[in-house]
């Protein structure tokens, strides 16, 4: 099974560079999306039902920002999920920032992250959004159960994870409290599935800036995970990054089991 997540940075930017005919070639079980900026009712049918290599559409999912054009997260999947719902807390649904596929093997959450913004502006706001997130997914692993955790975190973890981690001590994604929260996380039994088979590599990144050739010069961050609770690792066969798929500000991230 191939799951897919990328913050598109607009699914409608998205899809004037491609993003329809580079799903069809990709064909995963599921994507989830994150920064979709846009109501299901914006969106023509190559993008609420897109098609398979075979030809049946994936069933898709949205959950839309009140506000128009902001935040928006999305998933696609081949299979047809038990249920379909966002977080539950409207101080953080308003914005469109989760939505969670029920199967049966496992809860699968697509999550847009809060920026903390400058000087921390929002840090409150965003770790309580982190410990609404860390809350639901240790619920779902004391229920019996197994979560995917996939999307844009917004933070980078660890200097590892960053180009220039000490001119950016004080930059939003990269705060103290962001990387402790980071830290907590993964401490509660979460494991950074990437980071499991490349513990030490270096240069991995899923986000560059648009200024100053960032990209091609490879000056990026690794704001883009896949974390699974620690039961669930052993089915986890691989974790990449897809880091020459443009498009985006970001570039995809992918799991396999």
């Amino acid at each position: 099974m191939r799951i897919l997540s990328w913050n598109v940075n607009g699914i409608r930017a998205a899809e004037k560079k491609g993003f329809s005919a580079w799903l069809v070639r990709e064909d995963p079980d599921m994507i989830c999306l994150q920064e979709t900026k846009a109501r299901p009712e914006q969106l023509g049918e190559e993008l609420l039902r897109p098609a398979r290599v075979k030809g049946k559409a994936f069933h898709s999912y949205w959950a839309s920002a009140g506000r128009a054009g902001y935040s928006g997260v999305a998933i696609y999947s081949r299979e047809e999920p038990l249920d379909v719902r966002p977080l539950g807390d409207a101080e953080f649904d308003g914005e469109g920032r989760v939505l969670q596929a029920f199967y049966k093997d496992f809860v699968l959450i697509s999550a847009y992250f809060p920026n903390s913004q400058d000087a921390g502006a929002r840090l409150p706001y965003k770790l309580a959004f982190c410990g609404a997130i860390l809350k639901r997914c240790l619920d779902i692993v004391k229920a019996g159960g197994h979560c995917i955790l996939t999307g844009d975190y917004n933070i980078a973890h660890t200097s590892i994870d960053i180009a220039r981690p000490k001119e950016n001590e004080g930059s939003a994604g990269f705060l103290p409290e962001e990387r402790a929260w980071m830290d907590a996380f993964t401490g509660a039994g979460f494991a950074d599935t990437f980071r499991h088979f490349y513990p030490a590599k270096k240069d991995c990144y899923t986000w560059w800036s648009y200024r100053m050739n960032a990209r091609a010069r490879n000056v990026g961050w690794r704001l883009d995970y896949f974390c699974v609770d620690s039961g669930f690792l052993p089915r986890v066969k691989k974790s990449t990054i897809r880091s020459e798929v443009e498009g985006s500000d970001h570039c995809p991230v992918e799991l396999v089991l």
